[in-house]
């Protein structure tokens, strides 16, 4: 499949029978460590692959670029020009798994016809080849990835090759696809001060300590995913500076070594790695620490530890436990049928012999590799039966104080080696800083949700020939608090109405949205006029100070006469729909924005009505979205309004704010106020 579109790297994955992972299957073209945090990832993820698998189809990402704007996870671990592909492997019914193929980075913007259909065609073939042999009752299973053709060494150019780079005085030696060094001929051993023989089937940083630096290792990853030559200088100590330049192909790296003069750098630590593993371990936290600032409260943050940090780790089991009182409280978990099950946790005193409430408690992780290591420490009576077989204890310590512990289950017992301890050890603190944002953050959620509660109605009056409805919902930035208000109430004979927008998204815009609508109320009760509450209404917030500006729509309606008053100040145009379906936008006068001019004035326009009018009253959320034309959206909306405003108002009130909601992002608050004049025995005094 590679070589029928010249990709340079690819790999095959496969569903777990759950159908909820994605476990990679076999790679070719690059190690398998490039790809690690992806190894294991969730069908709900926010990666190619995943995507390829639930929208059925090719996903194309055309560069570096691209990359980081669409898929910013990958573009901060591997953070190199190439192009990506990544297809479904399903027939019409089933998938079974997808495949992604990697170009470096001069190929075109966009995949070709051919490279499309050729690859479409390979995974469908695939797909069929799977299913016959789950058809066939044939377990399908990983097999070893490759890496490119085998060496040539041993043959009469290969002996000759050697000779004639022996007889050059640059540095010079070959790197496979691991990094591991295949050959170097003389004067690269003088030039790096080692024997050939301590060089020869180690890596690079692994074989020269001074080169253990993430940063050199970067370079070799750079030039195998980009195929384009990089170079990098270090210090050789104790003052020898050495550039070194990489050349890829598909098969390794050649790596030219100078001496290089005039170049000043720090010297990188001269620590031998514990592990080659270590930059995989850093693409893990930081694929991981970028998905975690996605998270905005306590169930974002279990969601993603569950779609990013369980597959990735291959755990099957989560439960995140926090600190309340001095006991342990259960927040959320993922992988038990039977909640009851992790209940058991919840309530448990700190101080108890728990390896939850230890952790917590100690801030120490602790990893049991099988159940009897774990009853081994803690008695049988004191450990919860999860039916795992392998846990590690995470504590989440956050500013320095422990708020909770995550634990991780595994099915079958699980050795922990150094490098997953210390990643998984890093995670802790990791998940502990999105929790403890999330924590407070929730907090403030339910004092915003508590005070926007408190300042808007909690129920709108029942008034005799009058069929109302009304609607609030908090735009999706922020704290999901506004100012963005509505009221009615009972005036004399008949019944005045409100809505408004303060300026702002924030506890004190709802205050002073709290403050107006108490002043229209007020002004209401004294008996003022439309023009005459609006005018009032605004050199109230003038001499409040308040630096912020509302808009509003006030109106009266007369039941008897069915006669509306209305004044706007800065507000959106309300509709009007007629008995017959015709649906008007009022071209209400209006004067300017409340708070702006003392002396404004708000001239009043008077509405006849029908029985079976309809008044439509909204903020701007309701219409105004980024990159949307005003104008258009405002007539979709009248046009919707005119098809279904026959139905009851609460389910039109719905249908509304799902009309103008279902295609766009709520940045801004949203309010509606429906009024219906209802239909009555006869006409009324006066009428015709």
């Amino acid at each position: 499949m590679m070589d029928d579109v010249q990709a340079h790297a690819g790999a095959v994955y496969l569903l777990s029978p759950d159908g909820q992972v994605l476990e990679m299957a076999v790679m070719a073209g690059l190690p398998r460590a490039f790809a690690a945090p992806w190894e294991r990832v969730a069908v709900a993820a926010p990666v190619p692959v995943a995507d390829a698998v639930r929208e059925r189809e090719l996903v194309w990402v055309s560069g570096e670029q691209d990359m980081a704007r669409r898929y910013p996870r990958i573009a901060v671990v591997l953070p190199y020009p190439y192009s990506l592909a990544a297809l479904p492997i399903a027939t019409e019914d089933k998938a079974y798994g997808a495949a992604f193929f990697t170009w470096p980075g001069a190929h075109p913007p966009e995949i070709s016809d051919l490279e499309r259909s050729r690859l479409t065609a390979a995974c469908a073939r695939l797909a069929l080849r799977l299913r016959r042999a789950e058809e066939k009752g044939r377990r399908v299973v990983p097999e070893a990835d490759f890496l490119g053709a085998p060496s040539m060494a041993g043959t009469t150019g290969a002996v000759e090759a050697v000779h004639m780079l022996a007889r050059i005085p640059d540095g010079l030696c070959a790197l496979d696809m691991e990094g591991r060094i295949t050959y170097a001929n003389p004067a690269a051993c003088e030039l790096v001060g080692a024997p050939v023989a301590s060089l020869l089937g180690n890596q690079l940083w692994s074989a020269l300590p001074w080169l253990n630096d993430p940063v050199y290792e970067d370079r070799y990853r750079a030039a195998l995913m980009s195929q384009h030559s990089t170079s990098f200088v270090a210090l050789r100590p104790p003052q020898d500076w050495l550039m070194f330049q990489l050349h890829p192909s598909r098969t390794g790296i050649s790596v030219h070594i100078t001496p290089a003069r005039g170049t000043i750098r720090e010297m990188p630590s001269d620590t031998p790695p514990e592990h080659p593993a270590r930059l995989v371990a850093i693409s893990h936290l930081l694929n991981l620490a970028s998905a975690l600032t996605e998270a905005v409260g306590v169930s974002d943050v279990i969601e993603l530890v569950a779609d990013e940090i369980m597959p990735a780790v291959g755990s099957h089991s989560l439960v995140m436990l926090a600190s309340e009182s001095g006991r342990l409280r259960v927040l959320g978990q993922r992988g038990y049928e039977d909640p009851t099950v992790v209940d058991r946790f919840d309530g448990i005193s700190l101080t108890a012999q728990n390896p939850g409430a230890q952790t917590l408690a100690t801030g120490v992780p602790s990893f049991f590799e099988s159940r009897g290591e774990l009853e081994h420490i803690y008695p049988a009576r004191f450990v919860t039966q999860d039916g795992m077989a392998a846990w590690a204890y995470l504590p989440l310590i956050a500013s320095g104080r422990p708020v909770g512990t995550c634990v991780l289950g595994y099915a079958q017992p699980h050795r922990f080696t150094t490098d997953e301890r210390a990643v998984l050890t890093s995670l802790g603190g990791l998940i502990a800083q999105a929790l403890e944002r999330a924590r407070l953050y929730d907090a403030k959620n339910r004092l915003a949700h508590g005070l926007q509660a408190a300042l808007l109605p909690h129920s709108l009056p029942h008034l005799g020939g009058l069929e109302v409805a009304a609607r609030y919902l908090a735009g999706t930035q922020g704290m999901e608090i506004g100012g963005d208000f509505y009221d009615l109430m009972r005036s004399g004979e008949g019944a005045a109405a409100v809505i408004g927008d303060v300026q702002g998204h924030n506890v004190t815009a709802a205050g002073l949205m709290g403050q107006v609508r108490t002043a229209v109320r007020a002004y209401t009760a004294a008996g003022q006029p439309p023009g005459l509450v609006m005018e009032s209404t605004n050199r109230l917030l003038i001499d409040l100070e308040a630096d912020l500006l509302a808009s509003c729509v006030y109106l009266h309606l007369d039941l008897s006469r069915q006669l509306a008053l209305l004044a706007r100040s800065g507000h959106p145009q309300p509709l009007l729909r007629d008995p017959d379906g015709h649906v008007h936008i009022l071209d209400l006068p209006g004067g300017p924005l409340l708070g702006v001019d003392p002396a404004a004035t708000y001239p009043t326009m008077a509405v006849e009505l029908r029985p079976g009018s309809l008044l439509v009253l909204y903020t701007d959320g309701l219409i105004e979205a980024p990159g949307v034309d005003l104008d258009a959206s405002l007539a979709d909306l009248a046009a919707f309004l005119g098809r279904a405003g026959d139905q009851p108002l609460e389910p039109l009130a719905d249908s509304l704010i799902d009309q103008a909601t279902r295609s766009r992002e709520r940045v801004d608050d949203t309010a509606l106020l429906l009024l219906r004049l209802e239909h009555r025995a006869g006409p009324p005094p006066g009428r015709d």
